[in-house]
């Protein structure tokens, strides 16, 4: 039986469950790996999930690599636009660091290719954890040297923002996330990455960045449920306030495994009255690429399936999640 989303809200996934390594990220000629039946493994993957799922997603947030062939692309957006998914691009970046002056030129060259192609394919928001390298090694950032961090990323993001030809296109804001204490360094709280997007709103002139929210982070970075609630809410007053990630902590799993985290924030997102997208995101426990998170914290490499696959246990998220927003919506909170 199909469960209907009451609420008018963007019910989607980030589809991190079929893998970085042989679905999401393109081989050297910038392929797609595709299955048995020579589709892109992605969007056999997504098309299962709508097939399974009692709930029809109507988005997705697909990792952008720089380097990815146009026409594989094309293809793909095709393919997940067909499944009658609202298709938006998460910007990727590898081997430079945005704090960095001297990889100021490498940062922009790499974005610039994904905003654009973006433009191309009518996507209306973009997402990125642009603000910091991926297990960088460097010190975390205090003080001046943490101010310094943020006027460098305000300067790479709004030249990408202007070279990209972002204004009077069809992107409509800019998501940035913050990733968790060992993922990153600096920019490890909502805190701290909403200091960035205030700044590179404030140097635009408006408000096109916005402040990603992923349960899992906030769940993991330190500060208490109640810390990131009065966060949330005085980000959405300053209309600062992006999309929901509706991920378990420290596993990034089932979403049973969240310890609280999703229920509290999305209704705290919900209480805003500025909630518009939301975004089912698990992880397989075995990804050959997050090796090296899961040495920094083994609660990742746990297997939370209970005996299904990882399809469904992203379709049985996207019923928890459309669940509690048909419940936020019956209390009046939506």
């Amino acid at each position: 039986m199909k469960i209907p989303l009451i609420p008018a809200i963007r019910l989607g996934v980030v589809p991190t469950h079929l893998r970085f390594v042989g679905g999401l990220v393109p081989d050297a000629s910038g392929q797609y790996l595709r299955d048995a039946a020579g589709e892109i493994r992605v969007v056999a993957g997504m098309r299962e999930v709508c097939e399974i799922s009692p709930v029809n997603p109507t988005s997705i947030q697909i990792p952008f690599f720089p380097g990815s062939d146009p026409e594989q692309v094309q293809e793909l957006v095709t393919g997940l636009k067909a499944l009658h998914l609202e298709v938006e691009f998460i910007l990727m970046l590898g081997g430079v660091n945005p704090m960095d002056p001297a990889d100021e030129d490498a940062v922009v060259a790499q974005l610039l290719p994904s905003l654009k192609a973006a433009i191309a394919h009518g996507t209306r928001n973009v997402s990125s954890t642009s603000i910091e390298s991926w297990m960088s090694t460097q010190p975390r950032r205090n003080g001046s040297a943490f101010e310094a961090a943020i006027s460098q990323n305000v300067k790479v993001h709004l030249r990408a923002y202007h070279e990209a030809g972002l204004a009077g296109s069809c992107i409509e804001s800019w998501n940035i996330e913050f990733l968790r204490p060992g993922e990153f360094k600096t920019f490890t709280t909502l805190e701290r990455s909403w200091a960035f997007v205030s700044a590179a709103n404030q140097a635009l002139g408006k408000k096109f960045f916005k402040q990603l929210v992923d349960a899992a982070h906030c769940g993991d970075s330190g500060l208490s449920i109640t810390d990131n609630a009065a966060l949330i809410a005085s980000i959405a007053a300053a209309d600062e306030l992006g999309s929901f990630h509706a991920s378990a902590k420290t596993t990034r799993g089932c979403l049973s495994t969240d310890d609280g985290w999703i229920g509290a924030l999305l209704t705290e997102m919900a209480k805003t009255g500025e909630l518009r997208q939301v975004f089912v995101e698990v992880f397989d426990h075995a990804e050959p690429a997050l090796e090296a998170l899961r040495a920094i914290d083994p609660g990742h490499g746990i297997d939370t399936r209970d005996g299904r696959s990882y399809n469904q246990v992203v379709a049985d998220g996207l019923s928890d999640i459309t669940r509690r927003l048909n419940n936020l919506a019956a209390r009046g909170l939506l």
